[in-house]
C-alpha cells in the first residue's frame, strides 16, 4: 500500500531543490520518476554540497539528498531532436515537473500547449519563485529571495537577530511539497490532464496562515518574536541546567500542571499570571519565575517529568542527536544505500514523513550517475545502441 503511485510516470526536468524534492515524494509513493538532466552536467545540485569529492564526482550531497530512486536520462533541449525525443517520451508519461524560469519551455516548443497536443491527458506542473503570470513572474528566484519578499524572515529570530533566514531552504521544500500535492490531486482525476502553476512566493504565504490572518482579521502586524509562543503563555524556550527545553503549556490545566511540577503553587495565585491573557501580557516576568526552577534539573528530568503529567514539553537538540535518537531509528525515516554507482560510498539519506498502513514509503534504488538510465528509457522508444552511439556524438544526448 506504499506504493500509491504505482504504474505513474514522471518526467521530472528540475534543478536543486523545490522541483527535485517534489518529485523525491513521488517516487517515495510508487512513482517512476525519470530524472532528464541536461547533458554533460546534469542537474546543478550534483555539484553542491559540503563533500567536495562528491561534488567533483557529480554525485554532490545536496543531489543525493531528494534523488534517490530516480532514473537519469540525459538530453539536449534545445536540439530539435532533444526535443523531440522529450515529445515522445511525453507520450509514454502521466507527469511533466519543471522549474524553468517562465516562458523558457514555451521557447523550446516543449510548453503545456505543445506538449497536451501529444498528450491530452498530461499532468504539467511548473514550479517557479514567483507563478507563470504577475509582475514578477520573469524575476529569478532562489530560496532566500523568497523567504526575504513573503515576510517570512521579518518574524524569524528577535528584536536583535530579525530579519533572519531560516536553518535550511523552506521556501524551496514548501513549494515541492505543494506541487507534489497538486500533481497527486490531479492524478486522481485519470486523464484529464491539468496545468499547475505552483508559486514558491505564494506556497509560503498559504502555510502562515495564523500570522497572516493576525493581521488580515486583527489588524495586529506580525513581528519577530524569537523563541516566544505569542499565542499562550508560558510557551516557548526555557533554561534548564544543562540544555534548553520547550514548555508549552498553552492550556490552563498545562499551566497548572507546570506549576505543580515545579513547586511554584504560589504563581497561580499571582494575579498578574492568573489568566491566559495576564500570562502573554507578563510572559517575560513568568519567564523569569519559571527560569528560577528549571534552571536546577537537567533537561532530560524536565522533560520526563513534565510530558508524564501531559504538558508538552522537548529537549531542544542539534540534528545528529535526533537522528541518533530512538524514536527516529525506530520508525524507518532513514534510509541506507551500500557502496552507490558513482558515489563510490554508502549513503544514508531521509525518505518521507508520512507512514502508509504503518509502513515507510522507499524506494529500492539509489540516486543515479548522470545518463545511467540512457539505454533503457531510449530503448522503449525503439532507440538501438548504434543510434544511441550517433545521438551521443551529435549531442542530442
Amino acid at each position: 500500500m506504499t506504493r500509491l503511485l504505482e504504474g505513474v510516470r514522471v518526467l521530472d526536468l528540475t534543478n536543486v531543490l523545490a522541483g527535485p524534492f517534489c518529485c523525491h515524494q513521488l517516487a517515495h509513493f510508487g512513482a517512476e520518476v525519470v530524472k532528464v538532466e541536461a547533458r554533460g552536467r546534469g542537474d546543478l545540485a550534483r555539484e553542491l554540497g559540503a563533500d567536495p569529492e562528491l561534488n567533483d564526482r557529480k554525485m554532490g550531497v545536496s543531489f543525493l539528498a531528494q534523488n534517490a530512486g530516480k532514473k537519469s536520462i540525459t538530453l539536449d533541449l534545445k536540439n530539435r531532436k532533444g526535443a523531440d525525443l522529450l515529445k515522445r517520451l511525453v507520450g509514454r508519461s502521466d507527469v511533466l515537473v519543471e522549474n524553468f524560469r517562465p516562458g523558457v519551455m514555451n521557447r523550446l516548443g516543449l510548453g503545456w500547449e505543445d506538449l497536451r497536443e501529444v498528450n491530452p491527458g498530461l499532468v504539467y506542473c511548473a514550479i517557479s519563485g514567483f507563478g507563470q503570470d504577475g509582475p514578477w513572474s520573469r524575476h529569478p528566484a532562489y530560496d532566500q529571495i523568497i523567504q526575504g519578499v513573503s515576510g517570512l524572515m521579518s518574524i524569524t529570530g528577535d528584536d536583535g537577530s530579525a530579519p533572519l533566514r531560516t536553518g535550511f531552504p523552506v521556501a524551496d521544500t514548501i513549494g515541492g511539497l505543494t506541487a507534489a500535492f497538486a500533481i497527486a490531486a490531479a492524478l486522481n482525476d485519470r486523464g484529464t490532464g491539468a496545468f499547475i502553476d505552483v508559486s514558491m512566493l505564494e506556497s509560503v504565504l498559504a502555510t502562515a496562515g495564523w500570522v497572516i490572518s493576525n493581521w488580515l482579521i486583527a489588524g495586529q502586524r506580525p513581528a519577530a518574536h524569537g523563541n516566544e509562543n505569542v499565542t499562550s503563555a508560558p510557551s516557548g524556550t526555557f533554561r534548564a541546567g544543562d540544555r534548553p527545553i520547550n514548555i508549552a503549556a498553552n492550556k490552563d490545566e498545562q499551566w497548572h500542571a507546570l506549576a505543580g511540577c515545579l513547586g511554584r503553587e504560589d504563581l497561580l495565585e499571582r494575579p498578574e499570571f492568573r489568566t491566559r491573557e495576564d500570562r502573554k501580557e507578563n510572559r517575560m516576568l513568568l519567564r523569569a519565575e519559571i527560569e528560577k526552577e528549571t534552571a536546577k534539573r537537567t533537561a532530560g528530568e524536565l522533560v520526563r517529568d513534565l510530558v508524564a503529567i501531559g504538558v508538552p514539553a522537548g529537549e531542544v537538540l542539534d540534528i545528529p542527536a535526533i537522528l541518533d535518537h530512538e524514536v527516529i531509528a525506530s520508525r524507518g525515516l532513514i534510509a541506507s544505500f551500500p557502496d552507490v554507482p558513482g558515489a563510490g560510498r554508502d549513503i544514508r539519506v531521509v525518505r518521507t514523513g508520512a507512514k502508509v498502513d504503518g509502513a515507510a514509503p522507499s524506494v529500492e534504488a539509489p540516486p543515479a550517475p548522470l545518463g545511467a538510465h540512457n539505454a533503457e528509457i531510449f530503448g522503449e522508444l525503439g532507440i538501438g545502441e548504434e543510434e544511441l552511439s550517433r545521438l551521443e556524438e551529435e549531442g542530442v544526448i
